[in-house]
């Protein structure tokens, strides 16, 4: 068992969030504090205002694993008064909305830092809550396609950006970005006693993600559009190969010794001293490619990986999690769902969440926490059961 896999303990234990995005990057930021301990409340409209928050499928972002929740109908005054109580005693709130509504429904960062004002409030949006672009409606290719990161991607047959195999924007560019600062803001507040507003834009994110190439352009004007710059495949190196049998291999062998080793171990030594050589690419590009076509591939796999290459195999998402080395790393864990059954997920896998989690189970019906957490809020019993009869909670 790794140092990692067996630490114990909550990083984010006593730190309590209000998370008013269902989708995109404000669970992604959700799964991943829960995932640290935090205390995260899931606020969702309630029943019969439920088509204006999209529902996600029942095995998505851990599958609630961690969340409590609670229906609340903001247009209700009696439902933005139970937000702003719950945010009196919490220590982070992240919201999705269109920039601009939650002040016109009573619930921005002003309103809620006069009642709390230690509050970390992280606004989670596409282009940011100001600027040009700050009312587009966009999803994930949107941001991608905004910060260069499509243009730099090799292209597909009919000469168009393909599409990637990831929610890179969702989840690193909004929700990491949102974790890194909602983190940053509570270090500040411990020294401080104040709390911050976070304007976290999910294309933005993607643009720190860019920087080595966007500050490339900026000093030198040398574009890292695909196959231009070293990291877009400009050398042969640094690009992937099909093996015999279909399969393919990733290379990335950028320092001299580990090319030096790949030349050897593929049976071209003639090209270890012509590795930036761009006079010289095409011909080793296509050594490479003929020596992958010679075996497996397994086979290279078993005879490059552990040889200081830096080759690893592409691995298929069924291949993924029957890894051996991801299983021997912990990476999963089991939930169960009454009508599913068992099933396999994810685990809390960034450094220092604990991975080694009992069986979560799955909550299927549309019951809510509301009464316990309005009751730790400071609302009577009788106040709790008045908000629930007028429909302002459920």
């Amino acid at each position: 068992m790794s140092p990692q896999a067996s630490t114990s303990g909550q990083m984010l234990e006593g730190i309590s969030v209000l998370n008013l995005g269902s989708v995109g990057p404000a669970a992604r930021a959700a799964r991943m504090l829960a995932d640290y301990g935090a205390r995260v409340v899931m606020i969702a409209p309630v029943s019969k205002k439920g088509a204006l928050q999209t529902k996600p499928v029942y095995h998505t972002y851990g599958a609630g694993r961690g969340f409590e929740r609670v229906r609340i109908d903001l247009k209700a005054e009696a439902g933005v008064e139970a937000l702003l109580k719950l945010a009196e005693k919490a220590d982070v709130v992240i919201e999705s909305y269109r920039p601009g509504v939650v002040d016109r429904l009573g619930i921005g960062w002003q309103a809620m830092s006069a009642r709390n004002p230690r509050i970390v409030y992280c606004s989670t949006s596409g282009y940011g809550q100001d600027g040009p672009a700050s009312g587009w409606a966009g999803h994930d290719i949107n941001y991608l396609a905004m910060s260069g990161f499509l243009a730099c991607t090799e292209p597909r047959e009919d000469g168009g950006p393909p599409i990637p195999g990831a929610t890179v924007a969702d989840s690193a560019g909004g929700g990491m970005h949102a974790v890194l600062s909602i983190m940053a803001a509570l270090v500040k507040r411990s020294t401080s006693g104040k709390g911050s507003f976070l304007d976290v834009s999910a294309a933005e994110g993607i643009l720190s993600l860019m920087a080595l190439s966007l500050d490339q352009y900026l000093a030198t004007g040398e574009e890292a559009a695909s196959r231009q710059v070293l990291l877009t495949g400009r050398y042969a190196f640094y690009d992937t190969y099909q093996a015999s049998d279909g399969g393919w291999l990733s290379v990335g062998a950028i320092e001299a010794h580990f090319y030096h080793n790949l030349c050897e171990l593929l049976g071209h030594p003639e090209y270890q001293g012509d590795q930036y050589d761009d006079d010289k690419q095409d011909e080793i590009r296509a050594a490479f490619k003929a020596a992958f076509k010679t075996k497996t591939r397994d086979e290279w796999t078993m005879a490059l990986a552990a040889k200081d290459t830096c080759v690893a195999p592409v691995l298929s998402i069924p291949e993924v999690v029957e890894d051996p080395h991801w299983r021997a790393r912990g990476v999963f864990m089991q939930a169960e769902h009454e009508e599913r059954g068992v099933f396999d997920q994810v685990s809390p896998v960034l450094a220092g969440g604990v991975r080694e989690q009992p069986l979560h189970s799955v909550r299927t019906g549309d019951d809510t926490d509301t009464r316990v957490l309005l009751s730790e809020a400071g609302l009577t019993a009788d106040e709790v059961s008045k908000l629930l009869e007028e429909g302002a909670v459920e």
